[in-house]
């Protein structure tokens, strides 16, 4: 299962920012330098994201929380959530989100002549993805796997992903599973992957197989990446109660009646 499971056994310790690498706001550590200097090694080691969205949801999820509390490299997704570094902390924290993490490491692995496994989605989807990879990325072998569509997965399941994964022993994971299980999915078995990384980027994949139009750099670089989402995806203003308990809280810890709420 996923929800219902123990936390990671006691596995060799992998790769994790320093605490100089991060910025401490509202409980939790959020990595403030290049993703370059994110190394690429044996055993796995995760990358997350976190905004003010994660943020809310975590408050109610306890293993959610734990999935970006104990990430080896939990970076900010949009800017949002850096408010809280400034404010807190008077530090600035950079942003490196979904899109930023893929298109990152995918080039990485290029360089290398890696490989990269693709996890969630349709398999129509993922085809597309491959498709593209192999034009943009021609050095890089792709191996993918969609799993079932409901709302838990089974013992089984989990299983036949995890062997999936480890019969490619690919460098990179990139998880496409709707959140909070992405994240959740990947810190409950991140010891279980042959891997260097497993990286939970969401609604990238819709994006590079072509299912929803790229947002352009230009609105990334604006910090209203945001909003354009929103635009072509009105459902997604059901997450905004999320981020009022964000700004609510920042309010509370800005003004010392609590120091890291939710934490």
């Amino acid at each position: 299962m996923l929800d219902n499971v123990k936390e990671p056994a006691a596995f060799a310790a992998p790769d994790c920012a320093r605490p100089d690498q991060c910025v401490e706001a509202m409980g939790y550590a959020v990595y403030n330098e290049d993703l370059s200097l994110i190394p690429m090694n044996r055993p796995c080691s995760t990358v997350q994201t976190i905004s003010p969205i994660s943020y809310g949801r975590a408050l109610k999820d306890e293993t959610y929380r734990k999935a970006m509390q104990e990430a080896d490299w939990l970076t900010l997704d949009g800017v949002y959530f850096g408010l809280a570094g400034i404010l807190l902390k008077g530090r600035t924290v950079k942003p490196n989100n979904g899109p930023d993490i893929f298109y990152h490491f995918m080039e990485r692995l290029q360089q290398r002549g890696g490989r990269a496994f693709f996890l969630g989605a349709t398999d129509e989807t993922l085809e597309k993805m491959r498709t593209r990879a192999a034009r943009e990325f021609p050095d890089v072998a792709i191996e993918v796997y969609s799993p079932p569509f409901k709302p838990e997965y089974s013992d089984k399941d989990n299983a036949a992903m995890i062997a999936a994964i480890n019969a490619f022993r690919p460098d990179v994971v990139f998880v496409g599973i709707p959140a909070p299980r992405q994240e959740k999915w990947a810190y409950i078995h991140r010891n279980r992957l042959d891997a260097c990384l497993v990286a939970a980027i969401g609604g990238v994949f819709d994006w590079y197989a072509g299912n929803r139009p790229e947002i352009a750099p230009i609105w990334w670089k604006l910090h209203l990446g945001w909003l354009i989402r929103t635009i072509e995806r009105p459902e997604l203003l059901k997450r905004y109660p999320h981020i009022l308990r964000f700004a609510w809280h920042l309010l509370l810890a800005r003004i010392g009646i609590k120091k890291y709420p939710g934490a």
